[in-house]
């Protein structure tokens, strides 16, 4: 891997027995902004509907924050195949395209 990528991308690791992902600092602090982003963005389609806000204008702010976890997930998958698959699929590890077609249909729901 080139010293570009180390520095934006997860890398998924085995600890013990269970994998794990280790996202450079960067892409956590992005993440985790997004997240907080979100999080404030539900908390107040909460306070539209405790407000019996007009039901259009609730449903374009779960469309907002739909399009942000998707926002997200792209961020993650992106990371994720750069490293992680490409990672397994050199150790001859060919599971990882079925898990990774399981998880795009889920994304895809």
């Amino acid at each position: 891997m080139n010293k570009e990528m180390d520095t934006e991308v997860d890398h998924c690791g085995l600890d013990g027995h269970e994998r794990k992902s280790h996202h450079s600092d960067k892409l956590k602090a992005d993440l985790t902004k997004r997240l907080n982003r979100i999080e404030g963005q539900v908390r107040g389609v909460k306070g539209l509907i405790e407000k019996d806000t007009y039901c259009d204008d609730v449903l374009h702010q779960i469309a907002a924050i739909q399009s942000a976890l998707n926002g997200v997930g792209k961020l993650l998958l992106a990371g994720h195949l750069k490293s992680c698959v490409v990672e397994r699929i050199q150790e001859g590890d060919m599971d990882v395209v079925d898990e990774l077609l399981k998880t795009m249909n889920t994304l895809m729901k």
